[in-house]
């Protein structure tokens, strides 16, 4: 599948969610025993040796632009894989996912509070919605400390998801992911030391497919947006609900109830109807951001659309990173 249809960039889009939900997956199969700051730190390594064959197409000679930005990106992606990592382990995989779908709320508020974005009619539906969305899944008169944890990893997404604006625009994909996973490397290997566990080699399995499956998700993406504007293709994403709830169901046996669909529904739908509703014109520059219906804005693109070498002038100026929505999904996951 190259992508350049709508139908084989959908497809890429549904099978990448799929590898999104196996990653998270492993990653509540093995939560229940592992050390928390040391499978993380593993991910981490996994995830730099993983990026290796594509070395070639990192810009050398500009290695450190934008290092400021990144090193907040990934200070906030690294805060966001820990309340992953904990939420996927205590609350059933739908939900969890469930939750991680506000980010693209929470990157239009931020859009309006940084950037003094206004926001539409569609845009404001999508956000009152979303947020009683998250509030009738929490349940707050239930709600239990992995709910709020959960929200945080949405955050971390969302601050990093309006960041990307902040990076250089001609960086490639390969570079932007390398640093990020580089400059939160040590904070992991700090946090791992300091909790002081013995090496778990039964978790290094769940970690390497963890990455892996990221890694994979990542390239679909990639391929998916590079020929297709983004409107016409992001409402596929929203499946990862979907996989969330039939790998949860019959790997883990969890039967999510009605609050949780009515909760999703307010959640996914109002951006939905507002990604299809954000046409405009192919030639129209892109915004840097991409938000859509990921929830994993912190693992994904941040300046470049495509696996290749630093652009031109030239190519940065016929496109940029596709954004379903006006206030716009790469990196913490």
């Amino acid at each position: 599948m190259s992508g350049r249809t709508v139908n084989s960039a959908i497809f890429l889009l549904v099978v990448g969610n799929l590898l999104a939900i196996f990653s998270d997956t492993l990653i509540k199969w093995a939560s229940g025993d592992i050390a928390l700051f040391q499978f993380v730190a593993v991910r981490l390594l996994f995830t730099l040796l993983l990026l290796a064959p594509f070395l070639s197409l990192v810009d050398w000679k500009n290695f450190w632009a934008g290092s400021r930005v990144h090193l907040v990106r990934a200070h906030v992606g690294l805060a966001g894989i820990l309340c992953m990592v904990v939420a996927l382990g205590a609350l059933p995989l739908a939900t969890a996912n469930a939750i991680f779908y506000a980010a693209p709320v929470m990157v239009m508020i931020l859009g309006v509070w940084f950037f003094g974005e206004r926001l539409g009619r569609s845009s404001l539906i999508a956000v009152v919605s979303g947020l009683v969305g998250v509030l009738i899944i929490l349940r707050p008169t239930e709600m239990n400390l992995a709910g709020f944890i959960a929200l945080g990893l949405a955050v971390a997404l969302a601050i990093n998801a309006v960041l990307v604006r902040m990076l250089p625009r001609g960086q490639s994909v390969v570079h932007s992911l390398l640093l990020n996973y580089l400059f939160a490397l040590p904070a992991a290997l700090v946090l791992a030391l300091i909790e002081g566990a013995p090496i778990d080699w039964s978790a290094m399995g769940a970690a390497f497919g963890s990455a892996l499956f990221i890694l994979g998700y990542n390239m679909t993406v990639i391929l998916a947006y590079r020929h297709v504007d983004a409107n016409q293709v992001t409402a596929s994403e929203y499946t990862g609900i979907v996989w969330a709830f039939v790998l949860g169901w019959l790997i883990f046996a969890e039967v999510p109830d009605l609050w949780f669909w009515i909760g999703t529904t307010l959640i996914v739908v109002p951006l939905l109807v507002q990604a299809l509703l954000s046409a405009r014109p192919a030639s129209r520059r892109r915004l840097a951001t991409a938000v859509g219906g990921s929830r994993r804005a912190t693992d994904r693109w941040a300046g470049g659309n495509e696996l290749t070498r630093p652009a031109s002038a030239r190519d940065r100026a016929c496109d940029e990173n596709p954004a379903p929505a006006r206030v716009a999904r790469c990196n913490s996951d």
